[in-house]
């Protein structure tokens, strides 16, 4: 079976953090940081360099931490997949401003582009709902992005966003881990412990 997108990752992921105001954005390793950072660095960005399958839980610290902030975490089917347990997780806390779009070109991007299981049998949305989210939804084309995009930034939603393969150039924002946490916090306005 064959389950790849055809939806441009970097059109997808500018429309989604397109004027993002107050919303707080955590991006999972490889492409998600790659193209969060080409739509524009910010300190509301916290970008993960490293911890795969780790941005749906720290999505969920945020999302408890931070409860008068949307929490958007956007990363892909790979690290989804390895994180999965998050989706039950989340659903037990139920965190109202919560949302997870992934990525999913039903491949692992950064060990060689070798087929996910979601090019295969597994349907992350239909994995999420069986975990308990109440509201789940699936992306193929542009206009389904753009009805989402508002859906992502103010309801407790996890959305498959069903891009192409292809690679794009690689945009690096910052890297430093030290400097990104505490530009993150500074920004939150959380003082330093």
């Amino acid at each position: 079976m064959h389950n790849e997108g055809t939806l441009d990752r970097r059109a997808v992921v500018a429309e989604l953090v397109r004027d993002p105001g107050e919303l707080l954005v955590v991006s999972g390793l490889g492409s998600a940081t790659y193209d969060v950072g080409a739509a524009g660095d910010r300190a509301l960005n916290f970008y993960l360099w490293g911890a795969m399958g780790g941005a749906a839980m720290i999505g969920l610290g945020l999302a408890l931490a931070q409860p008068h902030r949307h929490v958007l975490v956007l990363t892909g089917d790979g690290e989804m997949l390895m994180g999965m347990g998050a989706l039950a997780s989340i659903a037990a806390a139920k965190p109202p401003n919560l949302a997870i779009a992934v990525l999913d070109n039903a491949r692992f991007g950064e060990t060689g582009a070798q087929r996910s299981h979601t090019g295969h049998a597994t349907d992350l949305a239909a994995v999420a709902a069986a975990c308990g989210w109440a509201e789940v939804a699936t992306a193929r084309d542009m206009d389904a992005v753009a009805a989402l995009t508002p859906r992502l930034r103010s309801e407790a939603l996890f959305a498959v966003l069903k891009i192409s393969p292809a690679e794009v150039p690689r945009h690096l924002p910052p890297r430093d881990g030290a400097y990104l946490a505490d530009r993150f916090r500074r920004a939150l306005g959380v003082a330093e412990g």
